[in-house]
């Protein structure tokens, strides 16, 4: 049965926290527009400020959607749903504001040594409603790992921007005038983020910003991969870790072929009629 609110009650406080993953739903005015669902992953990309804003560090993306439609009308809806424990669904109703990258509001919310590579705006959500509800034919599902493809896409990419970054003398220059470095962050921008599939606004600032601002990340490049296997040791959330997964199986390769062998030559000795 579903629960309304019109405020994130506290005892949803800390089970949002606990989400690995999150949907965003917006659309367009125009009644022909593109509506959009957008999945969103990675560790510490969700903030709870209190009881009525939250916001979110917003990733790099082929489109630009979400940021477009809220420039446009500001709706937004926030979906989260448990995928092990009881089952649950909470949606987060508000209106959404952008803060880009190299603005002050983004820099206060997601400083340097905690911003992921690729991230390109703050979405700043004011929420007016809040429902629970029961989610009882969402699967059981088993988190592995978080992906880091995109993080490490964004990072190459940022890389160069860094290479190229103009000196901190140069305010009078204009970014705008300067070359676009091929394979930065900054091109690809300027390429896939400037407006939406209904073409509303996108990124506005930040791809001048780029440009003036050198780019950091705490991307950390060594890759650990979580898995669930409770037989090995756990983290505090009982969840075996796994690390080098290929060596795992490199060793399991090595001690089947051992096992193979060895009962071949006990079964040639023993001059039964079949082997392996």
């Amino acid at each position: 049965m579903v629960v309304f609110y019109d405020e994130i009650p506290e005892s949803l406080v800390e089970w949002i926290k606990k989400q690995r993953m999150f949907w965003v739903a917006t659309a367009p005015m125009n009644v022909h527009g593109h509506v959009n669902l957008s999945p969103k992953g990675g560790e510490n990309t969700f903030h709870v400020v209190d009881s009525r804003k939250v916001y979110y560090e917003d990733l790099t993306g082929s489109g630009v959607e979400t940021i477009s439609h809220l420039r446009e009308n500001g709706r937004i809806t926030i979906l989260f749903s448990a995928f092990d424990g009881p089952p649950r669904i909470v949606r987060l109703w508000g209106i959404g504001t952008v803060c880009e990258y190299g603005t002050p509001e983004y820099s206060t919310l997601i400083p340097q040594a905690t911003r992921q590579p690729g991230s390109r705006a703050a979405i700043v959500i004011d929420v007016f409603k809040v429902s629970s509800s029961c989610g009882f034919a969402v699967p059981l599902y088993n988190f592995v790992a978080h992906r880091t493809r995109l993080h490490r896409f964004s990072d190459g990419r940022e890389r160069v921007d860094r290479a190229h970054a103009l000196p901190a003398d140069s305010e009078d220059v204009d970014a705008k005038q300067i070359n676009v470095p091929p394979n930065s962050l900054r091109e690809y921008w300027l390429k896939n983020n400037m407006s939406s599939l209904d073409g509303l606004p996108g990124l506005l600032t930040a791809p001048d910003a780029i440009a003036r601002i050198v780019p950091r990340n705490n991307f950390q490049k060594t890759p650990m991969l979580t898995l669930h296997d409770t037989s090995r040791t756990s983290n505090k959330d009982g969840h075996g870790i796994v690390q080098h997964p290929e060596k795992v199986f490199v060793l399991g390769f090595f001690l089947g072929a051992f096992t193979v062998i060895t009962i071949t030559r006990i079964l040639g000795k023993l001059e039964l009629p079949f082997s392996l």
